[in-house]
């Protein structure tokens, strides 16, 4: 179904057209300009599909977006540079160094939360490191999926960048064919389908995916401040994002106030109707919307649970029982459960009976506290006093670790990622050490020991 797609790609890049500065810079220049042109049309799908305000589609997705091909434009040439490394004695005389290339025909998979984000910026680190791209958007997120389409298919001829459509067995049937890389982001359970698939080939892939990622509080000196971060990580995109805080743990005693603070956040944020503020966004679906109400089963809702449209309140569940659903699964919705500890020592006993998450979210003035956790968890990420905002640091580069995924991308990782950094070796032929060669006797080897120590 695929194959004459693909072959145009691997021809197209066969060609050698991508591997040209000019040529990168230009598909950047040309994708952002289409970004720019079709702003409002993005933002309507947003709406459509996930009930988001056109400002926040301009901060969470398009602004994010428009910032990370700017990185490219201004950061390609020297990405691009052969890197020299040092050449050990044993190879005197030569040089050595690191030649940058492209991986060929990358397939990207992207997902219904952000649809916007998160199909585009890894699009554009493999335009970047030159590659050839063929990008599947979720079917869930309709609306978007069709701007995608026109945007990309638009913007680009169909052997260098093609938006694909289609659902679960249309992406079945991508996965059948060899591509040179694959980048998924969604779930650990497709993320296991993708990297099986991937294997028949070999396909190297990069996983984006998720997990249940922890608000730890301990003795906070602003409590509010830490209740105000932590319900905007949470209720960005009605809680529907990979890196939200999904649940806090948090002392007795702070728990109180904790919960007082984090109810001003959001009459802060979305007043005292939140269900009928256009600025509060929706589920995407009824299946997602149905499947966060059933975590509020048999759960002692200490604050919200109201739903309506589509749309679920911010909710805040005091955990009894560490068993539930709502404990075994990522909630990915507004809903906020707290596990209150009595000694820190608590706090690592349960994180390291969990996975890995994406996010490791620490909200302590104890430097001493905040060394440890870095030390003794593992995590994709870790902010201090913070929620989220690592994402929009392109210096750090993104991704997860074992269950919440493998690989980096963002800013220059993304180039990296998309890239194959090819070793050479490049020696002279005005000197020819004899002592590598045979027969290598008992003095030859005398004297490489002393060098190869």
């Amino acid at each position: 179904m695929y194959q004459e797609l693909l072959s145009k790609h691997q021809t197209f890049f066969q060609s050698n057209m991508t591997k040209n500065y000019h040529f990168r810079i230009q598909a950047l220049k040309s994708l952002k300009h289409a970004i720019i042109k079709n702003e409002e049309r993005i933002k309507e799908a947003l709406y459509l599909d996930l009930g988001k305000s056109y400002n926040e589609s301009y901060v969470t997705e398009i602004g994010v977006v428009l910032k990370e091909i700017s990185f490219h434009i201004k950061h390609l040439k020297s990405m691009m540079k052969i890197k020299k490394v040092k050449t050990p004695l044993t190879l005197f005389p030569a040089k050595s160094y690191l030649y940058p290339e492209p991986l060929g025909t990358v397939l990207v998979i992207s997902p219904w939360n952000y649809p916007f984000l998160l199909a585009i910026n890894p699009l554009v680190g493999a335009i970047s490191a030159g590659n050839t791209v063929i990008l599947k958007p979720s079917e869930v997120a309709t609306n978007m999926e069709r701007v995608l389409q026109e945007l990309i298919n638009e913007t680009f001829k169909e052997e260098y960048a093609k938006v694909v459509l289609g659902g679960v067995s249309e992406t079945n049937t991508l996965l059948d064919n060899k591509f040179d890389y694959i980048f998924f982001t969604g779930s650990p359970l497709v993320g296991k389908i993708i990297m099986e698939k991937a294997s028949k080939y070999l396909t190297p892939v990069t996983l984006e995916l998720g997990g249940k990622s922890p608000a730890i509080i301990y003795e906070s000196k602003d409590l509010r401040l830490t209740a105000k971060r932590i319900a905007y990580g949470k209720l960005l995109n009605a809680g529907q994002t990979c890196i939200a805080p999904d649940y806090v743990m948090i002392q007795k005693e702070s728990y109180n106030d904790f919960i007082d603070y984090y109810k001003q956040s959001i009459m802060d944020f979305y007043g005292k109707d939140c269900l009928n503020n256009n600025d509060y966004p929706k589920i995407i679906n009824k299946k997602h919307f149905e499947r966060l109400m059933s975590y509020l089963d048999n759960e002692e809702i200490v604050y919200g649970g109201e739903a309506l449209n589509n749309k679920l309140s911010p909710t805040v569940v005091k955990v009894n029982s560490l068993e539930t659903r709502i404990m075994q699964e990522e909630i990915f919705g507004p809903i906020l459960p707290i596990i209150i500890y009595d000694k820190f020592s608590e706090v690592y006993d349960y994180l390291r009976n969990k996975e890995k998450p994406l996010a490791l979210y620490l909200f302590t003035d104890n430097k001493k506290i905040v060394k440890d956790v870095i030390l003794k968890t593992s995590s994709g990420g870790v902010v201090i006093n913070d929620t989220i905002m690592h994402f929009v640091n392109t210096n750090l580069g993104f991704g997860g670790v074992g269950n919440s995924g493998m690989g980096k991308y963002h800013g220059g990782e993304s180039f990296k990622t998309f890239s194959h950094f090819k070793a050479i070796v490049n020696r002279k032929t005005w000197l020819d050490v004899k002592m590598r060669y045979h027969p290598l006797t008992d003095d030859k080897i005398k004297v490489i020991k002393k060098i190869m120590k």
